[in-house]
């Protein structure tokens, strides 16, 4: 695996209104790297994730992307610059057809600062990694269920051409099939160099999927390792993860 650093965060703390969510976040993934973002409801990943691809106003920090500083980015800049974002609500476009939703999405190829082209995503290729969408190219957005649902914001997320993609929540509240294939999705896209930051409840679902994991608790990191080590530590585990 390339040591090559994506993203680096020092220092993330990030606030809703008045109330400090965040506080002094540590983290980085490096290419072709998946990272689980783990901890219970509440913890702040869902936040960590807003906050990195620059969907909150009030954020401190120093977050950098392939060297670009993104700290006081708005997220459409992020995006532009091949940081892909997969919210936990899905965020389909209902009156717009798989195919329309996917050409929203669509950005030009793009190349590693070594030259090397980075993977470049067609609906064609999708469709082989989504063989349910490709069975339903023309339906809308809101004619479909909830794991196809999610499948689509991933799929449209991907048109992006992202070299990272920050994933929330991917298993939550989806059919174990549906899980069963976001896995496998996850993992075909490490294959293709493609570096993921997911946020998870899932225990199962993070071990299948992830090179290492950070654990948060009230806006804190509160552990940093590796999967197989997280996997192996009960007591981390029981303090911070148990329900």
């Amino acid at each position: 695996m390339s040591a090559e650093l994506l993203l680096d965060a020092k220092g993330l703390a990030a606030w809703y209104g008045a109330a400090q969510i965040l506080y002094d976040v540590d983290l980085h993934v490096r290419r072709g790297e998946v990272v689980a973002l783990m901890g219970r409801n509440g913890a702040g990943k869902s936040t960590t994730l807003k906050a990195l691809i620059g969907m909150l106003s009030k954020r401190r920090g120093v977050m950098k992307f392939l060297g670009h500083d993104i700290s006081t980015s708005e997220s459409h800049v992020a995006a532009r610059l091949g940081l892909g974002f997969v919210p936990e609500d899905r965020r389909v476009f209902t009156d717009l057809t798989v195919m329309e939703n996917l050409e929203v999405g669509r950005q030009t190829a793009r190349y590693w600062p070594d030259g090397t082209a980075a993977p470049v995503w067609t609906p064609e290729r999708l469709f082989k990694l989504f063989p349910n969408l490709g069975e339903m190219p023309d339906r809308h957005g809101g004619r479909m269920s909830g794991g196809e649902q999610q499948m689509l914001t991933v799929a449209r997320t991907l048109m992006g051409n992202p070299y990272l993609v920050l994933l929330d929540e991917p298993s939550e509240g989806v059919a174990p099939v549906i899980v069963e294939q976001m896995a496998n999705m996850i993992l075909e896209l490490k294959a293709q160099g493609v570096s993921i930051l997911l946020s998870e409840q899932n225990m199962h679902f993070a071990e299948l999927v992830s090179d290492r994991a950070y654990v948060l608790e009230k806006g804190q990191i509160r552990y940093e390792g590796a999967m197989a080590e997280l996997s192996a530590n009960e007591e981390v585990r029981r303090a911070y993860l148990s329900v």
